[in-house]
Parts: structure tokens; C-alpha cells; sequence
């Protein structure tokens, strides 16, 4: 029986925290426990950087170095070969977001490249990732999901972008990296599911499974989805790499239909999202001959589901089809704990100019004010970690 207790080390969650760094972690999430300030914060942040005020060393000093691992690859190293000291496996994203222009999409996609190369040649890299509107217009992606006709001129962009997605593909499988494209809004998805069902079929054939889709559970059609994608698999001779993650975009989501007067496609509730992430958990563990998943979550419940369907199967901890990871800055305590146990665990290190990396720090920001619970539990447990120093402090004292 998987013992409850196994993520409230924070002894080995925070290991690798000096306590200035713990007092920095406890300071953010602090104040991302006010979605008010969250708020107020971004719109100021993004003013500032409009302005060109003199504000990006106060970003690096605080949530860029608590979400980010550096400015270039080589600045993350230090992160990444401590982490794995630990059995902590990284995923590096180079985290510029927001692009529009054909040459800034071939810089993208060149820049992934590098990424696949640089993980091929490092154990302590597990994963290469790419954002499919990192490497396409959103408004391609969109009109190809919605089946609108294309002009020539479209025609050749969505042509252009279908190879850059084929190239990042095939040089994973040639240099035996597993790569997974991220989720995005339901109405620029359709095309790129289509087109990772392709790169599937393509990529992951025999035992090996390298290319990987992400799915957002927070969409209640998900696990049909996974469903009719295992039985193409099993008929035509592919395996599946899914991501599972819970999701990111629900407030823009629900928006939107509500305005344009569709159902959401968004669980009715946390409780509804939660049936239907661990739902697809359990679906790909009981299906990992076809399978392969890899289990983004800082939910502990999930975690511990995962761990108990684990040892209920008698699966080795380590198995290659199953991974868990978190973000960079977050969920030490599923991170370092699952690490130390021995399972399959990697972090996702966002790196990139700090200037550039901001729409994705604030998003990071706005999305945990908006998951009930999540910075109130981090807090408790960097608020524990940093009394259980205090008392080692005085005992050592006390025996001096």
C-alpha cells in the first residue's frame, strides 16, 4: 500500500534551497495567494516593460528565478546537473511566446532543434517540447481546426508549418529524444491533435515511443479522444505518447463560448475535471502495451493514484512508459519525493531573456492564483520546511 505520506518530506523537497531562496519562494507565493495583486502586478509589469523602465532586474530577482532556470542553456546546467544529482530529470523550454512573422518561426523551430540536439547528448534531459503557435501563426492552426478554406498563400503557410513540425519530429527519432507538443485553446487544436496523430504513426512504431500529444483533461471529450486514438493505434500498427495535464486556458475558454454561444468545452467543475484527469490516468496505465504517459500534475491526489495503480500492477518504478512531472519552482514536494522513491520524475526549466520570458512568468502567476488550494498548500509546506530549519538550528545549538 502506497503510504499517504511520502510528498511531506520537505526535507528532500527543499534540499537544494539555500534559505534566502526559501524566504524569496515563501515572499511569491505570498502574494499570489491575492488574485488582486496577481492582477495588479501584471498590468503594472507589462506597463512597465512598454515604457522601458528599469524593471527587469527586479523580475530576474524574484519570479524569473523562481520559475526560470536562466537566461540561455548554459546558465541552466548548474539547475539541471544539481537536479539530477538528485534523480530530478529537466525538460528545457525555451519559454519566448507570442510571435508572428515566418522568420521568427523558423528561428523557433531552429532553436527546438538545438534543444533535441542538446537533450540527445545530455542524461539528465529527458524530454525535448515545442509549442505548436511557437512555429505557426495561431490563425493558421485555427482555420485549419475549423476547416475553413485556405488560400494559396495560406496553403503554402500551412505547408511551411506542417514541415516544421515533421523536422522537429524526425530529428527526435533520429537522435532518439522523446518530444511532446503542448496543448493550446480547443479552437486551434483539432489541427494540431491531427497532426501529431501523423507524426505518431510516422515516429512511433515498434517499441519505441518518442513523439508525444498533449491533452488538456480539463475538456470533458479528452478521454473519448485517447479512447479512439488507442483503437487507430491498435488497428494500424502505432503506439501513443499522451501527456496529461489538467489544463490552462479555462477562463479563455469559457469566454469564449459563452460570447459565440457554444458549450463549453470545459468540465463544469474542478470535481468534474479531476474524475476526468484521473479517469484518463487510469485509462493509460491500464493500457501501457499501447501507451506511453507522462503525468503533468501538481495535484497529490493524482499522484498518489498513479503510484498506487502502480504497485498494484507490480510495475518497476522506473518504468520507461511512465513519467511525472512538474514545473520548474513548483510541487518540490511531489518532484524531489517522487525522485528520491526512485520513480520517473523531470521538471520543466523555462529559460529565455527576461524580457521575453515575461507573458509566460505572469501566466505562471495567473494561473496559480487561480487553482483553489495550490499556493496555500506550497506555502504551508515552505513555511514548514523553514520551521523544521529553525528547530535543527537550535538543536545543534542547544548540543553545542
Amino acid at each position: 500500500m502506497i503510504r499517504k505520506k511520502i510528498f511531506n518530506n520537505t526535507k528532500s523537497a527543499f534540499k537544494l534551497k539555500s534559505n534566502s531562496e526559501l524566504d524569496r519562494a515563501i515572499f511569491l507565493f505570498s502574494m499570489m495567494n491575492y488574485s488582486s495583486l496577481v492582477k495588479a502586478g501584471s498590468a503594472l509589469t507589462k506597463f512597465s516593460l512598454k515604457l522601458h523602465l528599469p524593471v527587469e532586474t527586479l523580475i530576474k530577482k524574484t519570479i524569473f528565478e523562481q520559475f526560470c532556470g536562466g537566461v540561455t542553456e548554459e546558465d541552466c546546467k548548474p539547475v539541471t546537473n544539481e537536479m539530477y544529482d538528485e534523480n530530478l530529470h529537466s525538460i528545457l523550454d525555451y519559454s519566448v511566446e507570442g510571435k508572428e512573422t515566418e522568420e521568427e518561426f523558423d528561428a523557433a523551430m531552429r532553436k527546438k532543434l538545438s534543444l533535441i540536439e542538446y537533450a540527445s547528448k545530455s542524461e539528465e534531459i529527458s524530454f525535448a517540447m515545442f509549442k505548436p503557435t511557437g512555429i505557426g501563426r495561431f490563425e493558421i492552426w485555427e482555420k485549419v481546426s475549423e476547416k475553413i478554406s485556405l488560400s494559396e498563400d495560406e496553403k503554402e503557410e500551412w505547408k511551411r508549418v506542417k514541415d516544421r513540425v515533421n523536422t522537429l519530429c524526425s530529428k527526435a527519432h533520429e537522435l532518439n529524444v522523446r518530444l511532446y507538443a503542448d496543448g493550446e485553446e480547443t479552437w486551434m487544436q483539432t489541427a494540431a491533435d491531427d497532426l501529431m496523430e501523423e507524426m505518431m504513426r510516422k515516429y512511433n512504431t515498434g517499441d519505441k515511443v518518442l513523439i508525444y500529444n498533449t491533452l488538456q483533461c480539463y475538456r470533458w471529450d479528452r478521454l473519448d479522444y485517447l479512447k479512439q486514438l488507442h483503437e487507430k493505434g491498435k488497428k494500424d500498427g502505432f503506439k501513443i505518447g499522451a501527456k496529461i495535464v489538467r489544463g490552462a486556458y479555462m477562463e479563455k475558454e469559457n469566454a469564449r463560448a459563452k460570447k459565440l454561444g457554444y458549450p463549453s468545452p470545459i468540465c463544469e467543475s474542478k470535481e468534474a475535471t479531476d474524475v476526468n484527469f484521473n479517469s484518463t490516468l487510469s485509462f493509460c496505465l491500464n493500457h501501457l502495451e499501447d501507451i506511453s504517459v507522462f503525468i503533468g500534475t501538481h495535484n497529490e491526489v493524482s499522484s498518489y493514484l498513479a503510484l498506487q495503480i502502480m504497485e498494484d500492477k507490480g510495475l518497476s518504478l522506473e518504468d520507461s512508459r511512465i513519467w511525472f512531472s512538474q514545473l520548474y519552482g513548483m510541487s518540490d514536494h511531489i518532484s524531489y519525493n517522487l525522485a528520491r522513491k526512485g520513480y520517473n520524475a523531470v521538471k520543466l526549466v523555462p529559460f529565455g531573456p527576461v524580457r521575453d520570458v515575461v507573458p509566460y512568468l505572469l501566466r505562471r502567476a495567473q494561473e496559480n492564483t487561480s487553482v483553489k488550494g495550490q499556493t496555500g498548500r506550497e506555502l504551508s509546506l515552505l513555511r514548514e520546511e523553514k520551521k523544521r530549519r529553525r528547530g535543527d538550528k537550535s538543536t545543534k545549538h542547544h548540543r553545542e
